[in-house]
């Protein structure tokens, strides 16, 4: 039995992982800036930031394997708190990792490293050039180059990056917390420009089986994460809307009026939406998964379709709840968003 510390523990990923990890009979420690109630008491808690170097060596005495999560996402808009957390955090996991002498590192990335792509870019490989476009994607392009450039020292710490598409799945708020609100009200839901691309999603069952193996097997390396039966953006959207039965259709918007208008609406504060969605989601964006399907014997267990079908179940399921509890989390994955001017379309559709 190991000792896994996840870092952002109380996060969506982070929350997955515990759970997961506990179920297969595994110690596990999770380290956040605030502990949760939902937390299951069969793992253990450190309260800290990871930019607090002291409380980070602490939780790392005693570990075998770090899953690092923490880190701030789109929704939070967090400006240069996105460099602090996401690669300074990260700078500073690595390095207490390194020093209590932890046998293996799993850094949780992200998309948004990659930019904007275009067809001759896609689909985009373990060796595929980073371009981030905006601040968010920045700061997880440098965290990336801290982790592998680790792994490329000779005495360097045993590490993985692990670099998801759009994670869907049970518990998945933000903004498909929108969408499926949508969906379900019968309401017409859209897409920037005409949904042709093509489009890749995750479910978080088959991301967090990727970290948890990596670590076990202590498989250094990039990889890749996400399913393998996947279409165009609108392919999958309609069939979600098919999949509900209330009516909805995918409407699209010319390219330059929606980036247009969120980028305003953005500058505002008037959306939720940030630079790395209204930027990105007309492009197609799909990872080829062979590196780890190979490396680690894992297989996606969701299409496009299945997960997002999942998701919205479990939404219908549990949206009276979500709304007696306000649910509002710190975190981002896991919160109701205000729609802000994207509503007033919604009146529209």
């Amino acid at each position: 039995m190991a000792q896994h510390l996840v870092t952002g523990g109380n996060g969506y990923v982070g929350s997955f992982l515990t759970r997961s990890l506990l179920a297969r009979g595994e110690q596990v420690r999770v380290l956040d800036v605030h502990d949760a109630p939902e937390r299951d008491p069969a793992s253990s808690f450190v309260e800290t930031s990871v930019l607090d170097r002291d409380g980070m060596a602490r939780a790392m005495e005693g570990v075998d394997f770090v899953h690092h999560n923490a880190a701030l996402v789109p929704l939070r808009k967090a400006g240069t708190g996105f460099w602090d957390v996401n690669v300074e955090g990260t700078r500073i996991a690595l390095e207490t990792a390194k020093a209590a002498g932890v046998k293996h590192f799993c850094h949780m990335s992200s998309s948004a490293i990659f930019g904007s792509l275009s067809d001759a870019d896609c689909p985009v490989r373990d060796d595929s050039p980073l371009n981030s476009a905006e601040i968010y994607g920045r700061s997880k392009e440098a965290g990336d180059d801290l982790v592998r450039a680790e792994m490329a020292r000779p005495d360097g710490l045993s590490c993985s990056t692990i670099r998801p598409r759009t994670i869907i799945g049970t518990e998945r708020l933000g903004i498909f917390q929108i969408l499926f609100e949508w969906i379900s009200e019968g309401r017409n839901v859209y897409v920037i420009g005409d949904g042709s691309n093509g489009f890749q999603f995750v479910h978080i069952d088959d991301l967090i089986n990727v970290s948890i193996e990596s670590a076990l097997q202590q498989a250094p390396g990039v990889f890749n994460v996400g399913t393998d039966r996947y279409g165009t953006l609108r392919e999958a959207l309609e069939t979600l809307c098919a999949h509900a039965g209330t009516g909805s259709k995918v409407r699209g918007i010319p390219v330059w009026m929606a980036i247009s208008t969120l980028w305003t609406a953005d500058k505002l504060r008037l959306s939720p939406l940030a630079p790395w969605h209204y930027l990105t989601y007309h492009k197609p964006f799909y990872f080829d998964v062979t590196t780890t399907k190979e490396k680690l014997g894992w297989k996606p267990q969701f299409s496009n379709d299945e997960m997002l079908a999942h998701s919205y179940d479990w939404f219908l399921a549990n949206r009276q709840g979500l709304r007696e509890q306000g649910k509002d989390d710190y975190s981002a994955h896991k919160s109701r968003v205000k729609q802000g001017v994207i509503g007033v379309l919604k009146k529209f559709s």
